[in-house]
């Protein structure tokens, strides 16, 4: 119960009463179904055996109505049911995103993205059909066994005790076969995060993979692949594949045991023929009732690893939340502190990426940030904003610890240019309005003028209104991070961390973005990420990271000064420029 109410929850009321009627509607269907062999029984026995005309049809007549009615019921349970498991499906999937949308990235890092996204889509159609079958199928099965088995009795206890010899049969052989087939279509489904992170990967990469003649190399990985996934799919149905004909042999040994024992009381006249074709229809629903739950079985088992993974992602603490207690507060200004920080991936202090920073940036600042590469210099900044904790000291923003102010409210107040400039499927308008929903298209052309997008914007055809493909396909680099730019500009937040984020662009066009930048936010933090000194050297603190540690701070002329790495960096790049 604990399980469904976690698989349920924020399901709507319609959906639950769905659920709720699917099965009485069956409940009826059955009780139709197991009236209609008695009513049969009758027709043969009394109306056949006496030549009763009028008592044959009328008798016929109920039991056309009982079939109709059972007939209303299957399709309204059947109804019933594809709309419950629909809704329970799109309800899974919501709280599924919704808690993806609150981890932290070192959250998204322990699942992975491919393996995300079978949780929400085969996972998910795995646990809706196994919820449709479930409220359908897991309350006919056993109705029907159980009033079959009643009526079965009834009629005659001799022959029904054959039936209870397969039961203890069945029931070892399917708890053998569940104990094996489990830990083999879990490991299934890992094979199927493979795959699907091979087709993300290449699609994603598709230009890279062109570019460099490897489609035969990704066919002949992505074939791999498909036949591990292939391998494991084989290797869990072989456990499973016994379950029909084990369960046809139990059902045809039954049948032929009857008819041998119940032909046998007929001859000696213990027995009427109309109760024995009414036994044999109430044996055969018992055994379609175990065929029923043998597919159940079945179905059960693969959803069971389906659930678990889908429990694995609802059940995952994030790693970043809010503090209890903490209230709503604001970021008074711009400033950051870094006190004696230090920060590792694995939450430990034995491979610490960044050791002991401490630093103070007042607000309205601009401050670069120089280092070689894995010098950490993202982690750095990717700590302001709470996209990960630090694993000592802290970072203050205006003045508080990041960790005291409400998730909304500091990272409203911060808005971030990553390396990977990611656009959104839509037009140039909707992505810059991820910046602010309600900026007018006056402040949307300042943005864009102040990132130096203006320009090839409006030589689009539909300017503004320019359709992108899915990640800007249809930009070159340089447009996407002008793109991504302006959409942080129009934030207007109180820290702006441009992370290599002109990386792409010329160094006229890099020029004049700083520029504007200095003249548009004056009062607002500004962190730049660069790898070309140009893009820092008129910032009001310069900062050298090695190794994960700030090895020299200060201005562009006192570094060049005061620090060998710095100044070498420096004429390296003035000898390639010249």
């Amino acid at each position: 119960m604990k399980l469904f109410k976690k698989l349920t929850a924020g399901l709507e009321a319609r959906f639950k009463m769905f659920t709720v009627l699917a099965p009485v509607a069956m409940i009826g269907e059955v009780a139709m179904e197991v009236l209609i062999p008695l009513i049969m029984a009758k027709i043969i026995d009394v109306g056949i055996a006496s030549y009763d005309i009028s008592y044959v049809t009328h008798t016929g007549l109920i039991m056309v109505g009982a079939a109709c009615f059972s007939l209303l019921c299957g399709v309204l349970s059947g109804r019933f049911a594809a709309l419950a498991a629909t809704g329970f499906a799109r309800n899974l999937r919501r709280n599924l995103f919704g808690k993806v949308q609150d981890f932290a990235f070192s959250n998204m890092d322990k699942f992975g993205t491919a393996s995300m996204v079978t949780r929400l889509t085969t996972d998910v159609t795995n646990t809706q059909n196994a919820y449709q079958m479930v409220i359908r199928i897991c309350v006919r099965a056993p109705v029907m066994l159980l009033s079959a088995t009643v009526l079965a009795w009834l009629i005659n206890r001799e022959l029904a005790s054959v039936f209870f010899l397969v039961v203890p049969v069945l029931g070892c052989a399917l708890a053998f076969i569940s104990a094996k087939a489990f830990p083999r279509f879990r490991e299934m489904l890992k094979k199927y995060d493979s795959l699907n992170s091979d087709v993300q990967e290449n699609l994603t990469g598709i230009r890279v993979v062109k570019s460099f003649v490897r489609e035969s190399y990704e066919n002949e990985k992505f074939c791999k692949t498909a036949d591990m996934v292939r391998t494991a799919q084989i290797k869990a149905e072989k456990i499973i594949i016994f379950t029909s004909p084990l369960m046809q042999i139990m059902m045809y040994a039954c049948i032929i045991a009857i008819l041998w024992s119940g032909g046998g009381m007929i001859i000696h006249g213990t027995m009427q023929t109309g109760e024995l074709i009414s036994f044999i229809t109430y044996i055969t629903q018992i055994l379609m009732s175990l065929m029923m739950i043998a597919m159940i079985f079945v179905m059960l088992v693969l959803t069971r690893a389906s659930i678990s993974r889908i429990v694995e992602v609802l059940d995952e603490t994030p790693d970043i939340s809010d503090k209890p207690g903490v209230v709503s507060g604001a970021v008074l200004d711009g400033s950051v502190d870094f006190d004696q920080v230090s920060f590792s991936y694995t939450g430990t202090y034995d491979n610490p990426v960044l050791s002991n920073i401490s630093i103070h940036i007042p607000a309205g600042a601009t401050v670069g940030i120089i280092g070689g590469t894995g010098s950490s210099k993202s982690t750095l900044v990717q700590l302001i904003p709470r996209l990960y904790d630090v694993t000592a000291g802290t970072v203050k923003v205006g003045g508080i610890d990041v960790r005291d102010l409400p998730l909304d409210v500091l990272r409203n107040s911060v808005a971030m240019v990553l390396q990977k400039n990611v656009l959104f499927s839509g037009t140039i308008t909707e992505n810059l309005r991820w910046g602010d929903e309600n900026a007018s298209d006056e402040e949307l052309r300042a943005a864009c003028r102040a990132a130096d997008a203006d320009g090839f914007i409006q030589s689009f055809p539909d300017g503004y209104n320019t359709v992108l493909g899915q990640g800007g396909v249809n930009l070159s680099g340089g447009q996407k991070q002008r793109l991504c730019i302006a959409r942080a500009l129009l934030k207007k937040p109180k820290i702006l961390i441009l992370d290599d984020s002109t990386s792409a662009v010329d160094t006229a066009t890099d020029a004049r973005i700083q520029v504007a930048l200095k003249n548009s936010l004056p009062q607002t933090t500004k962190i730049v990420i660069a790898q070309r000194i140009t893009s820092v050297k008129d910032a009001d603190m310069i900062l050298v990271l090695d190794d994960g540690k700030i090895i020299a701070s200060g201005t562009h002329e006192q570094l060049l000064d005061s620090c060998v790495i710095y100044r070498e960096v420096f004429e390296s790049q003035q000898k390639g420029s010249e």
